[in-house]
């Protein structure tokens, strides 16, 4: 007679989502039972709030006291078409927005609030009551994908592998023809200047002016097809890191319309033939274009931990159960990036950018810590 108890795996803290602020100084994690905020360096608890209900979107406003919140997990604090934009000073819901379907990202500025829903893109003003400006139709965005700077919005396009631009001041919209399939990851320099963008084949990135919609540069982050997990550009918006499930962090310098290139970078601008991983076979005529293509001129891995993320066609929500959010990248500075990853091994790492003796550069990672506690 077996007398053994079973195991009950759901013991223990599980993070549903992981997000840095807009500066990276802080992230946030949605829980089972309600969400936390981290100091990002050192990582460290700074709130701690409990629901004793899941939150599996949290995303913060700056290094202020509101916070965009979506209900979810096994046992959801808010159903999930149900966005509240909470204020932890006074512990209570200062507006709260309500979808004909399921929130799936947010995207927080001190003017604005932008929601994307599967096929749509909602921008209100952030004021008390809240007023709704415009309503955009996207492609399939199951990811939640969307970017807001200072002066524009970024989300898919109507077309798979479309990027719509939209002017905040203007409204002006530009379409960008970035991929020929859909869109799995972008993001926005933190001047607004340059997008980057990845596709589901995960195999290039493209760079782009937002002025003119330009294509900048085309990365190739490796030959074979990955799911990207996350973009992000250096606070000097000249550097930007990709990570994917090969459980690689990649770093690459990207060209900036306003910005002069590194003397010692030649691999920025891929029609001058250099090329940091094939060196004088990117220059012979004829070969396969991967030898020609810019690469990486770092890389390190990260740990994704031991689940399981199930590969799909159409991938889930990076917040839902069964798919924690992983690799995700902030920069505290030029040369250091931290990458963050929910599920049950919530993991923070560590990683600095430095000069090689022979003149190359490296990424090295310099510390880890999971944030959940043991």
């Amino acid at each position: 007679m077996n007398t053994r108890q079973n195991i009950d795996e759901t013991v223990g803290p599980y993070s549903l989502s992981a997000t840095f602020n807009s500066d990276s100084s802080c992230f946030s994690v949605g829980l089972e039972s309600g969400f936390c905020v981290f100091n990002a360096s050192p990582c460290e608890l700074k709130v701690s709030r409990d629901f004793n209900a899941g939150i599996s979107v949290v995303e913060m406003l700056g290094q202020s006291n509101y916070l965009a919140i979506v209900g979810g997990g096994r046992n959801p604090k808010f159903p999930q078409n149900k966005l509240v934009i909470w204020d932890d000073a006074k512990q209570k819901a200062a507006i709260t927005l309500e979808f004909r379907t399921s929130v799936l990202g947010v995207r927080l500025s001190r003017s604005r609030i932008v929601v994307a829903l599967l096929n749509s893109i909602h921008v209100f003003a952030f004021s008390t009551p809240p007023k709704k400006l415009s309503v955009y139709e996207t492609s399939d965005n199951p990811l939640g994908l969307a970017c807001l700077g200072p002066k524009l919005i970024a989300f898919p396009g109507r077309s798979p592998g479309q990027v719509q631009l939209v002017e905040i001041e203007t409204g002006n919209i530009t379409i960008i023809p970035a991929h020929s399939s859909p869109l799995r990851s972008m993001a926005l320099s933190p001047d607004g200047e340059v997008l980057a963008t990845a596709s589901e084949a995960g195999t290039l990135i493209r760079v782009f002016s937002t002025s003119n919609c330009t294509k900048l540069a085309e990365l190739r982050r490796g030959v074979d097809h990955a799911a990207i997990f996350s973009l992000s550009f250096s606070p000097s918006n000249t550097l930007l890191a990709v990570t994917s499930d090969k459980s690689t962090l990649h770093v690459f310098d990207v060209p900036h319309p306003r910005v002069a290139r590194r003397s010692q970078s030649p691999a920025v601008v891929a029609d001058e033939g250099s090329n940091l991983k094939w060196g004088i076979l990117g220059k012979l005529p004829l070969l396969p274009r991967v030898f020609s293509d810019v690469y990486s001129f770092a890389s390190a891995h990260f740990e994704i931990g031991d689940e399981k993320i199930p590969g799909s066609p159409t991938p889930q929500p990076l917040g839902s159960l069964g798919r924690p959010a992983k690799g995700v990248i902030g920069w505290i500075d030029d040369q250091t990036i931290l990458v963050i990853g929910s599920g049950r091994e919530g993991r923070w790492e560590k990683f600095i950018l430095r000069d090689g003796d022979d003149g190359k550069r490296y990424c090295m990672r310099n510390g880890w810590k999971r944030y959940l506690g043991s």
